[in-house]
């Protein structure tokens, strides 16, 4: 009998950790016919990230690599464990040398993806890699994908940008997920961390500097003057976490401050939270964001945040980093829910935007050249 393997696609990561491009993938992951279709993961971390236990669950592979510059490694790596279909890069400039060695290998579809508006490194030497690699990005990649417009730009450049290789791909989610608020969860979510009878100002993102976790805490300084009852929810983990709450100590805000960590349900801090605050100094799109929406939360967000996240609910408000934290502190307690946003509204929105799974899962079984097979074809998890 002669049992069809799964078309296998190779997605280039950093760590498979809780961030918004990783939760991204996992979103997509989930709702595949893994029968049809598998994703195996180059990880360039040899520690346990978040999602390797539920990828090897679902069938995936972690394939560990130590030398992020090495094509030689890169090639190994697929030529070891492929054949694939396709190999989909999410790694900023490094996109390149995963393009190059999928090139090399003969993998018929190389996808670069953008995440992101700005790079955390600097200096000459990073500036002239970044060209090097634009290059063979434009070069070696069959396919370029960005999940906003400047994120493509930034990443692929614009003035030579080839339009005929690029597409917008949204970050997608679970929308269901988030609308309606699991009462019993999210009540003793906010118990947990102290929140209940608080006004809870929110944000979840990962302790590195483009979060501006330091703005945050200035503004809970200006709000803690006109609203008493306020708590900052902060989930997430990374590397400035300590320097984070020793600065909140030093500054007495620590009884002001919930520091919830990882959280495997977002959803229950979502809906603990009266306004969603996003000051990023720089952001790809924001995965986050979209979550906020999806359960109804008015969110604050600086400039950095690109057009294509506003779902167009009313829930979107922004202001310039420069405008200071008075000006933030005095616009969220400015901010009023909407009465008429139903959970029907916010899904109709998500679904005419494509920011759904189901959309995101079609879009990638176009690209990767992967049939579906499915009994219904209409069938919102079983498009791939």
């Amino acid at each position: 009998m002669n049992v069809q393997r799964p078309a296998r696609i190779l997605h280039v990561v950093g760590a498979m950790n809780r961030g918004g491009t990783e939760t991204m993938l996992m979103n997509v992951y989930r709702g595949l016919r893994r029968e049809k279709v598998q994703f195996d993961f180059v990880s360039y971390s040899h520690e346990e990230a978040h999602y390797d236990a539920e990828i090897k669950a679902l069938g995936g592979r972690i394939i560990r690599l130590r030398k992020t510059m090495s094509i030689k490694e890169l090639i190994w790596a697929i030529k070891t464990n492929g054949p694939y279909e396709a190999v989909h890069a999410h790694t900023l400039f490094h996109c390149g040398i995963a393009s190059l060695a999928a090139f090399m290998c003969r993998v018929p579809v190389r996808i670069s993806h953008a995440h992101t508006t700005a790079d955390e490194q600097a200096g000459k030497v990073r500036k002239i890699y970044g060209k090097i690699m634009r290059s063979f990005i434009r070069i070696f990649s069959t396919n370029l994908l960005a999940c906003s417009n400047q994120a493509g730009s930034y990443l692929f450049g614009t003035s030579r940008l080839v339009k005929q290789k690029y597409k917008h791909f949204p970050n997608v989610i679970d929308c269901a997920r988030f609308t309606e608020a699991d009462l019993v969860k999210t009540v003793e979510f906010q118990a947990e961390m102290g929140l209940t009878d608080h006004f809870v100002i929110g944000h979840i993102g990962r302790f590195i500097a483009a979060k501006n976790h330091l703005f945050l805490l200035a503004i809970l300084q200006e709000l803690i003057q006109k609203c008493p009852t306020v708590k900052l929810l902060l989930v997430g983990d990374g590397d400035l976490r300590a320097e984070i709450e020793a600065y909140a100590a030093h500054q007495g805000l620590t009884d002001y401050i919930a520091f919830a960590g990882i959280q495997n349900d977002v959803a229950n801090a979502l809906h603990s939270m009266d306004i969603f605050v996003f000051p990023s100094i720089y952001e790809g799109l924001g995965l986050v964001l979209l979550e906020a929406q999806a359960s109804g939360k008015l969110c604050l967000v600086s400039e950095a945040i690109q057009p294509e996240a506003d779902v167009g609910l009313g829930l979107i408000d922004s202001l310039p980093l420069d405008s200071g934290a008075a000006k933030w502190a005095e616009r969220i307690l400015a901010l009023k829910p909407s009465d008429h946003l139903s959970k029907e509204n916010i899904t109709q929105a998500f679904e005419e935007r494509k920011l759904t799974i189901s959309n995101g899962v079609a879009t990638l079984q176009q690209l990767y050249h992967v049939q579906g097979g499915t009994e219904n074809e209409t069938d919102a998890h079983c498009l791939i």
